[in-house]
Parts: structure tokens; sequence; C-alpha cells
């Protein structure tokens, strides 16, 4: 249709009552769809009492925690599967929260990043007038017997009474920190060490390729998906074996590899967590440098992670990039 057309073209009338009766239809149901069933208020009586709370329990005042809470009070686990969870009572809870300030240094609770607390008011089902606070929270600390960080997000709701008492808090929270501390009271091993590994045959006959300038074989010891990681990079950013392959040519194309010396031994570390299987080793590269033949060593650490079948699938270097200026 072109412009003359378009301008001429109308809306017959039996379309036209269509058309009117369908935005009606529209406009009825996003009436019906958009009821009314209370407010949310960002300042709130109700939210000053939960701050009040929090800051009571960062101090460790148990009975003024205890002053807040009404004596029919119970917490519950936002993450529980328990189907029958009947929650805590007022001084299991307490007893709980005391926990956190006895057992951590620099315990704090703060607001999630960008975020800040509501207070809502529900007008069905809520004959008593109680308020629901929800927070978004930064759990921090330290645990003074195992020295694990808490750094975790945490999500609270709290049932406020018209009498300003918290008649209810359930608590989403980080378990896995949790578990972590709960794990460090009792000794644990976590895998095996050696001195003598097939890995550890694979770093020794890749380090000596080096020496020897057989660039064919060292790359032959990788896998095809190996990621190489740089402490001297700023980013720390992951290179793809094409990528270190031409990193290796610019380093050549500089010096050369005169000798490399094994520092100590190698440690193989096959973890049990995570199945992980690490070849750790220290070296010295004696270089020169091409342009005034000067010798240089730089100690190098590398960190090399293996697959099942015994190929390299990670390597990171730890060097002074400043020995090569």
């Amino acid at each position: 249709m072109n412009t003359n057309q378009f301008a001429r073209a109308t809306i017959k009338p039996n379309n036209m009552k269509k058309i009117i009766y369908v935005v009606l239809m529209l406009s009825a149901f996003m009436t019906y769809a958009q009821k009314n069933n209370g407010t949310v208020y960002m300042e709130h009586p109700s939210i000053d009492v939960v701050q009040d709370f929090v800051k009571a329990s960062i101090a460790g005042d148990k009975s003024k925690l205890a002053s807040y809470l009404s004596e029919d009070f119970k917490a519950y686990n936002g993450t529980s599967t328990n189907q029958n969870d009947k929650g805590r009572d007022k001084e299991a809870f307490l007893n709980n929260q005391m926990v956190y300030y006895n057992q951590l240094d620099y315990y704090a609770r703060e607001n999630y990043p960008g975020s800040y607390p509501d207070a809502i008011e529900y007008k069905k089902d809520n004959p008593n007038k109680e308020v629901w606070v929800q927070t978004w929270d930064i759990l921090k600390g330290v645990h003074k017997k195992s020295g694990v960080k808490i750094d975790a997000a945490a999500h609270r709701l709290y049932t406020v009474t018209k009498d300003h008492k918290i008649k209810m808090i359930i608590d989403y929270g980080n378990e896995v920190v949790i578990d972590e501390i709960r794990a460090s009271y009792a000794e644990r091993s976590n895998g095996t060490i050696y001195n003598n590994h097939e890995n550890i045959n694979t770093v020794r006959k890749m380090i000596y390729a080096i020496e020897n300038n057989d660039w064919e074989k060292v790359y032959s010891f990788y896998d095809e998906g190996v990621r190489f990681l740089d402490s001297s990079s700023p980013t720390f950013e992951g290179k793809s074996l094409e990528e270190q392959k031409a990193i290796d040519k610019q380093i050549l194309e500089k010096f050369e590899v005169s000798s490399i010396d094994m520092v100590g031994y190698p440690d193989y570390l096959h973890y049990e967590m995570g199945d992980a299987r690490v070849v750790q080793s220290w070296w010295n590269i004696n270089f020169i440098r091409k342009a005034d033949k000067k010798a240089l060593i730089l100690p190098i650490h590398y960190i090399m992670d293996f697959n099942k079948d015994g190929k390299i699938i990670s390597e990171t270097a730890y060097y002074n990039a400043k020995l090569l200026d």
C-alpha cells in the first residue's frame, strides 16, 4: 500500500465495534487483575523496631533482644525441607543469636548494597493489623576458632504486632558457610600428596622439552581446552593454548633458554574434594638475553591441573616479570 492508499484507508463500522469491545474487555481484565491488598512503606515504626532489634543482636544484648520478642514468638528456617518444622521458641532463638555474637569476630549485619527494608500492611486476612518487614542483608564476621570468613547474603521476614513486638522471623541464609565452620571443629584429610607420580613425570618431561627447544613435544602435554594464567597479568585472565603459543614465541625472540634447574621437588596433590589433580613445581629458568648475551635467572612456580587422561587442563605461573625487562 502506498502513502495515498494508506491515507484513504478507513475502518469499517463492524470492525470498529469489535475493536471497542476488545478494548473494553482488556480494560475490565486489567482492572480485575490489579487489586490492592495493602500498602508498602519504606519508613515505618515496624522497620524501626526491626533495626533496633538487629542493633541489639550485634551488641550481644540478650535481655534487650528478648524485649523485642512476643511471648509466643517463633523463628523458622526458610530453607528447611522439614514439613513438620515447629520453629524455635523465644529462648531457643535467643540462644542461637548469641552464638553469632560469642563465636564471631567483627560480627555485623548490614543492608545488602542497593537494598533497604520494606514494611507491608496487608488488608486481607490480617485482623490483628500485623506488619511484615522484609530485609536483605549481608552477614559478616570471622569465626574465632576456625578463621572461616562469613560474608554472605541473607534475607529475613519479620512479623511485627500492632504493639511493636516481633512475633515471627523467617530466616533465609547461606548454610554452606555454616557447614564449613561445623566441619572445621575436627581435623580431616582431603586427599593424598605424592612425590612420585605419572603427572609429576609429565611436568618434568614438559619442562625439559622447553630446555631442549622441543616445542611440539611441550604442547603435546596440554589438553586442547587448557587455560594459562600468569601472575604478571594485571587482570589474571586465562589464555588459550594458541594465545600462549604466541606469548612463548615473543619470549623466544628476545631470550634463549640455556638450561632449567629444578628447585626442591614437585608435589602431586590428588584432592578428595572435587577430585582435583594438581602438580606444584618450582624451577629456575636460565635465560640468555639475545640483545647483549646477558645471563638471567627467572625463578618460577607452576601450578598445573590435570584431567583423568593425564593432560594439563590449567597452568598458573608465578614469577617476577620485571626480571625479564
